[in-house]
C-alpha cells in the first residue's frame, strides 16, 4: 500500500494500485491510498469518501456496508463487477468508463490476426457482443469492406444482426460480450458445447470480452478432441486461476490485456474523474499531464514496412503490438513455481507500455494505395 496527500477538498481516495495517473486526475482531492485491487477490503474503506477500481475488485453490499464511501468508480468498460443496484439504493454514486478502451482491443483482434498469419481480407466476420468494442470493430471492418454478421439480443435493430448459429459459422469469430447472469439474454456460458461445434473447421475463435461467456471446459474438451479452429483467449473463466490445461492448447493467450494500451488506461481515469467531479459538484482539474503522446514520441515510433513477404500490413502491425510475446510471458509463468493466479495478476501488475497505433506513422513509398487506405482505417498514418 502507498500514500500520497496533497492539499484540496480533503477527501479520502482508495484505489486500485494498477491505475495510471492516479496523482494527476486525483490529487487535487486530497489522500490517495493505493491498494492490490483483487485483495481491497472494507478495512481499507473504513474512512474513505472515493473508491476507484478496476475489474479485478467485486464491489458490493460486503465490501462497502458500514463504510462512508459515497463514489465508486471503476476504469474499466464493464460493469459485471459492481452491485449497481445495491449502491443505488444505498445512495452511492457510481460510474464505469464505457468505451475506453474499445480501441485497444480492436487493435488487439487486428494484431492477434496478424500474429496468426490470417488475412481479414475475403474473410467473413462474426462478431458476438456488439457495444462499445464489438461496435467500433464493425465499424473498421465496414470501411475495410469487410462482411460482418453480429449477435447481441439486446441491439436486434443492428444491420448486421443475425441469430447467434449463424454469427458462429463465420470464418472469424469474435466475442466481445459483457457478462451477464441473469435477465432475459444472460451470457453466463453462452458459447457452450453445442455453440463451439458450429464454428467451421479453418475458422478462428477471438474471445475478448469476458472470460465465462465460452464454457471453459467444454472449450478445453472441444480442443482436446480435434483442433478444428484457432483460439485466441485474453479472457479466462475463473481469472487468475486459469485453467493451464487449457492454455496449452490455445494458439495464443494472453492475461486479459486486450485493453490495455496505455490510450485506454488514461482515458478510463479520465472519465471516472469527470463522473466524480459531476456527481459531487467538483472542479475539474486544469491540467493533468497525463498523456502518453509526446512530438518526440511519435518522430521515434517511425516505421518502416518490410515488403520481402506478402504481409507488409501484418508486418507493421506487429512491429506497433506483438500478441506472442504476451502469450510467451504467459506460457513462462505457467511452467514455473509461481501460482498460477499470483502469476496471472502480476504480468498485469507489470504489464509494458503499449501504445495505440495512432502513436506510430509508417513510411509509405513501398506501399499501395490500398494498403495505405487500409492501414488509415486502422488508425496508422502514413507518410
Amino acid at each position: 500500500m502507498s500514500e500520497s496527500h496533497a492539499q484540496g477538498v480533503g477527501l479520502k481516495i482508495v484505489a486500485d494500485e494498477n491505475i495510471p495517473a492516479l496523482e494527476q486526475y486525483f490529487g487535487d482531492l486530497g489522500t490517495l491510498l493505493r491498494y492490490p485491487g483483487r485483495t481491497l477490503t472494507r478495512e481499507q474503506l473504513i474512512d474513505a469518501d472515493i473508491l476507484l477500481v478496476r475489474s479485478v475488485t467485486r464491489v458490493n453490499q460486503s465490501l462497502l456496508e458500514g463504510t462512508p464511501v459515497r463514489f465508486v468508480g471503476s476504469c474499466t468498460i464493464g460493469t459485471d463487477h459492481l452491485d449497481t443496484d445495491w449502491m443505488e439504493r444505498n445512495g452511492i454514486y457510481w460510474s464505469a468508463a464505457p468505451g475506453c478502451n474499445a480501441n485497444s482491443v480492436v487493435e488487439y483482434v487486428f494484431c492477434t490476426l496478424a500474429a496468426l498469419a490470417v488475412d481479414w481480407r475475403g474473410r467473413s466476420f462474426g462478431i458476438v457482443g456488439c457495444g462499445n468494442v464489438g461496435g467500433l470493430l464493425q465499424k473498421r471492418l465496414h470501411a475495410l469492406g469487410a462482411s460482418c454478421a453480429v449477435y447481441d439480443p439486446w441491439l436486434p435493430d443492428n444491420p448486421d444482426f443475425a441469430p447467434l448459429e449463424h454469427v458462429l459459422s463465420q470464418d472469424i469469430v469474435c466475442l466481445h460480450a459483457p457478462l451477464v447472469k441473469d435477465g432475459p439474454f444472460p451470457s453466463l456460458h453462452m458459447i457452450g458445447a453445442e455453440h463451439l461445434a458450429q464454428i467451421r473447421d479453418g475458422a478462428v475463435l477471438i474471445s475478448a470480452g469476458r472470460g465465462a461467456v465460452v464454457d471453459n471446459r467444454a472449450l478445453l474438451q472441444v480442443l482436446q478432441r480435434a483442433k478444428r479452429f484457432m483460439t485466441v483467449l485474453d479472457v479466462w473463466e475463473g481469472e487468475p486461476g486459469i485453467n493451464t490445461e487449457l492454455l496449452e492448447l490455445v494458439d495464443l493467450g494472453s492475461p486479459h490485456i486486450a485493453g490495455y494500451s496505455l490510450d485506454g488506461k488514461l482515458t478510463g481515469t479520465r472519465i471516472i474523474r469527470e463522473a466524480l467531479s459531476n456527481a459531487l459538484d467538483l472542479a475539474q482539474p486544469e491540467n493533468t499531464g497525463a498523456t502518453c503522446d509526446t512530438q518526440a514520441e511519435v518522430s521515434r515510433r517511425q516505421l518502416e514496412p518490410v515488403i520481402s513477404g506478402a504481409a507488409p500490413i501484418a508486418n507493421l502491425l506487429l512491429q506497433m503490438y506483438d500478441p506472442r510475446e504476451d502469450d510467451a510471458r504467459l506460457r513462462e509463468v505457467a511452467r514455473g513455481i509461481e501460482p498460477m493466479a499470483k502469476a496471472f495478476d502480476r504480468l498485469r501488475r507489470e504489464y509494458p507500455e503499449r501504445l495505440e497505433f495512432s502513436h506510430y506513422r509508417a513510411a509509405a513509398q513501398a506501399l499501395g494505395k490500398k494498403e495505405r487506405e487500409e492501414l488509415a482505417v486502422l488508425g496508422l498514418m502514413c507518410d
